[in-house]
């Protein structure tokens, strides 16, 4: 059985074309045993001076820092029991929502889940697959490294030491009703033919 890690960062619920995405992998995937995580629902909290030493690599003794260390324990967990990782990746502002980014950052443990070496950082978790759930309401040239979510989610999960990463697109949903409904057809058919 395969285990799947599902992150889900869009705000909009079940209007959102991401979740949608996950929706349609999930279905096409019934014998998966899935772990979710909402950030929406249940946020991570953005790092600030008060969790960031829990976080660390060494955190400090203390109750001040327990609390974060244990959700990022938790979290880190969730990441090295899953086969797959499932990210909904809306489109905001041009990059991920503030809530994905705090995810990685708890997830970014040196010594854990990347190591820096001689030659560089080396990610530790490795054997993950990714599939990645993007919407977006405009049309963009991914080559040109614009808009940044997309390229910033990817070199994340590659740091970590996920490099087997496969993107379904849903883009143009601010064309109109036809284009929107035609932009989440092909994202579907992509992300169910994922493996």
């Amino acid at each position: 059985m395969t285990n799947v890690l599902v992150i889900r960062s869009s705000a909009n619920g079940a209007a959102s074309v991401s979740n949608r995405l996950i929706d349609a992998y999930l279905a096409a995937h019934p014998d998966a045993h899935v772990v979710t995580r909402d950030l929406d629902a249940d946020p991570v909290p953005h790092v600030t001076s008060a969790s960031l030493a829990g976080i660390g690599r060494h955190a400090p003794e203390g109750a001040e820092f327990a609390t974060a260390r244990a959700l990022q324990d938790a979290i880190i967990a969730e990441v090295f029991a899953a086969d797959v990782l499932v990210i909904g990746l809306p489109l905001y502002n041009f990059g991920m929502p503030s809530t994905l980014k705090s995810w990685f950052d708890y997830v970014a443990r040196a010594g854990t889940t990347f190591s820096y070496t001689a030659t560089g950082p080396v990610g530790l978790v490795t054997g993950k697959r990714a599939i990645i759930a993007h919407a977006r309401a405009g049309k963009y040239d991914d080559a040109a490294g614009f808009p940044f979510a997309l390229t910033h989610v990817t070199a994340l999960l590659k740091f970590i030491g996920v490099t087997d990463v496969q993107t379904a697109i849903a883009e143009g949903s601010a064309f109109g009703p036809d284009a929107a409904q035609a932009a989440l057809d092909s994202a579907t058919q992509t992300i169910t033919t994922f493996a």
